[in-house]
């Protein structure tokens, strides 16, 4: 099965799956999506029957025990990772898990242990970083083009409209900075190639007791620093600008850049220079490069254990934030 696409299933009908990753994975060029899961067998065989997938299960053992499907995806809530990655590699199956991996760094270490001991590959669906976008700001980054880059400043917010939406819902694993937070820590760590030693937050406590506001920041060794601001409740940001000691990289759609060209801009000495970014899908780039790996033609180039730090620095940013925002080292 080697020169064969990757049979892909599914775990869910979520929004993100629906709308974004089983559609990229229907275009990849390297893989096959079989069969969709859910706990009521109504809502997954409509949504097979709207991707015209060849099968649907009522419930996710049932699609686990499918020895057709070699790898699976997963959007269920923040909550629920651990239990159904582990399942997963049990079953023998690859697994491309949402964002955030688990609820703290310990549960991704369970999971990391049952994907090695099953001979199976898991990975973090941080989408943002196989958009060309993300490659060129590390391409100048590298090429020393601001210099030595020393600051960050990175913003993802949005409004919930709807309190019993999950991402308000703290026993799922709700939260500003679990739901976009997680993405100005992320890429925080991979623009500077380190992890943080040390972590600050101050947070809006909502009534259902998540974070609805979260204002973060990060040191890390060198005496660079990464500020971020992350929230439920207000209008529409996902911004990052990187500073260097020669210059600065301004990227004003980052995480969610898309199909439709996108602009950085690049400040230097010589004035300020945009240039354009050609669009991609950065989804079905995130699926082939994971389907590549399973087929042994590509190394991860995310590993979980790198999920892990991250999952590290966001329980010490949610310690500081709990404790008035007394600095935390990591």
């Amino acid at each position: 099965m080697t020169d064969h696409k990757v049979r892909w299933g599914a775990l869910s009908t979520a929004n993100i799956g629906r709308r974004a990753v089983l559609p990229a994975i229907l275009r990849s060029r390297n893989g096959e999506l079989r069969a969709v899961a859910s706990r009521e067998a109504g809502r997954a065989a409509a949504l097979a029957a709207e991707l015209g997938l060849p099968q649907s299960y009522g419930s996710y053992e049932a699609l686990l025990a499918d020895p057709a499907i070699e790898a699976v995806y997963i959007p269920l809530p923040n909550s629920l990772h651990r239990e159904w990655v582990i399942k997963a590699a049990a079953a023998g199956k690859h697994v491309l898990c949402e964002k955030p991996l688990a609820f703290h760094a310990g549960e991704c270490d369970e999971m990391i242990a049952a994907a090695r001991q099953a001979g199976v590959l898991l990975m973090e669906a941080f989408m943002y970083r196989f958009h060309p976008q993300t490659a060129r700001v590390l391409e100048l980054i590298g090429q020393g083009a601001i210099g030595e880059p020393r600051l960050l400043h990175a913003a993802f917010t949005f409004r919930v409209a709807n309190p019993a939406n999950i991402r308000m819902r703290p026993e799922l694993g709700g939260g500003a900075l679990m739901d976009v937070g997680c993405y100005c820590v992320n890429v925080s760590r991979t623009l500077f190639g380190a992890e943080p030693i040390a972590a600050q937050a101050f947070a809006s406590w909502g009534a259902t007791g998540v974070d609805e506001q979260l204002v973060g920041q990060l040191r890390f060794a060198g005496d660079r620093f990464a500020q971020f601001d992350s929230a439920l409740t207000l209008a529409r940001r996902e911004s990052y600008q990187v500073v260097g000691t020669a210059g600065a990289i301004d990227v004003p759609v980052a995480f969610l850049p898309g199909s439709a060209d996108t602009t950085i801009r690049l400040q230097t000495a010589a004035g300020a220079a945009d240039e354009t970014i050609a669009g991609a899908d950065e989804y079905q780039l995130m699926a082939e490069h994971f389907a590549d790996c399973v087929r042994g033609h590509a190394t991860l180039r995310y590993p979980p254990d790198e999920a892990a730090a991250n999952m590290r620095a966001i329980a010490a940013l949610y310690r500081s934030a709990r404790n008035g925002g007394r600095p935390e080292a990591l």
